[in-house]
């Protein structure tokens, strides 16, 4: 292909310091806009020159189109000469009669990755996708050629990480940190924020940051790991203190719900119960069965978590919802069963979520077993900071409250903040 020309954009020093490295396994940090697209197209072409088969995968459909654009642009003499063959439906660009290719697919997991083998694998968005894509898939998949691996991530904020397949939301920056810490030279990693882009329109991008939350910013735009939020009202550490694997017989045991705004947030669904410990109440956290979806199925989650738990009650926050939240569970199967409580948002979130963080530094309340997702937000999420709705969050303050702030109707008459 040397007759015709290879249309490869000039990387900028930070994506060339990915690029140029001979690390068996790059790890890349990166602030939204700051072209770590585009550099791992330049590489992806790089390697298939190189007579490589390169494997992308990212989650959704439109970032595995603009991957695609840079790599038609990139080959488009060749392949319109005929010495390439395209195929725009399987996203595939090939040498005719070789295994030498470069593929672009979605996957948001181990099963949608399968059915492949590469000798470069990249895998975008990696926070985004169940962490099996790697382990149980993609590990394998580079066995037979030595092959090497690429992982793009950008921290996510409160929002995206609602969009996660991962089981652990934190799972791109553990690797990152494991990464970082190799001394073989097999791992590399690599960090730049939004800014580095020369590229990118400076006004465009304060523009864009004003809109933002200060973490949400740091996260997104300075590309930085943030495991906990100055301001939050919990920290791992906090919960990690007070986890056990077990709990007492439980005398009472309560569903919390925090209903969706939208179809494009989860229903926050978490179960905990309450048992005398030496004289004095403890809550124990026993489930997170959060998800998204539509109301017909997460109302199936909440009356399958209740017959799973035993609970004694559904608490649902209806706000929003109305008389629509349990008019759904009880039009589900089994729902007629479930006893139902629906509680009223007077006041904002933190006033709502700092006796129920109290109770936490009191050591009054147990994780048994570990809620990633749950965790995360309860970490991240900082009062008066104008950050999404914690739907999971919430959903644990609605159950502790009810098992742990008094008997609701008592509550009620006293206009205790948590019920209208």
């Amino acid at each position: 292909m040397t007759e015709y020309s290879i249309f490869r954009k000039e990387p900028h020093p930070r994506q060339a310091e990915f690029i140029n490295s001979q690390a068996k396994r790059k790890v890349i940090r990166a602030g939204r806009r700051g072209g770590k697209t585009t550099g791992i197209a330049i590489l992806a072409v790089d390697a298939f020159l190189d007579m490589r088969r390169v494997l992308y995968a990212a989650p959704t459909q439109e970032q595995v189109e603009k991957f695609w654009t840079e790599i038609k642009h990139a080959l488009q003499e060749p392949i319109d000469a005929g010495l390439l063959h395209k195929n725009e439906t399987l996203h595939v660009v090939e040498i005719p009669g070789t295994e030498t290719r470069i593929r672009a697919k979605t996957a948001w997991n181990a099963d949608t990755l399968r059915g492949d083998y590469a000798d470069l694998l990249i895998l975008d968005e990696y926070q985004l996708m169940d962490e099996e894509a790697w382990g149980r898939v993609g590990a394998p998949m580079l066995l037979d050629n030595d092959g090497d691996a690429v992982f793009i991530y950008t921290p996510p904020s409160l929002l995206s990480r609602s969009r996660t397949k991962a089981r652990d939301p934190r799972h791109a920056a553990k690797m990152f940190a494991r990464a970082a810490e190799d001394t073989t030279g097999r791992w590399a990693t690599f960090h730049f924020a939004s800014h580095d882009n020369p590229h990118i329109s400076e006004e465009a991008l304060a523009e864009i940051s004003q809109d933002m939350t200060r973490l949400a910013y740091e996260q997104e735009i300075l590309a930085l790991d943030k495991d906990e939020a100055p301001g939050a009202l919990w920290t791992h550490n906090m919960i990690d203190g007070i986890r056990l694997r077990g709990c007492p017989p439980l005398e009472r045991i309560v569903i919390g719900v925090d209903p969706p705004g939208s179809a494009l947030t989860e229903c926050g669904i978490v179960a905990a119960g309450i048992a005398l410990v030496d004289g004095e109440r403890h809550a124990y956290v026993i489930g997170d069965k959060s998800r998204l979806g539509s109301p017909g199925e997460w109302s199936t989650t909440v009356i399958d978590t209740y017959g799973d738990v035993q609970a004694d009650r559904v608490v649902a926050e209806v706000n929003y919802g109305g008389e629509m939240v349990e008019s759904t569970l009880r039009t589900a199967e089994g729902g007629r069963d479930v006893s139902y409580k629906a509680v009223h948002a007077s006041r904002g979130k933190q006033i709502r979520a700092e006796p129920i963080a109290a109770l936490y530094e009191r050591g009054l309340v147990h994780h048994v077993g570990a809620f990633p997702h749950l965790e995360d937000e309860m970490c991240t999420w900082v009062p008066g900071e104008g950050m999404p709705s914690p739907n999971r969050m919430d959903a644990l303050v609605w159950a502790l409250a009810d098992l742990m702030l008094g008997i609701p109707a008592v509550l009620q008459q006293q206009r205790n903040p948590f019920y209208a």
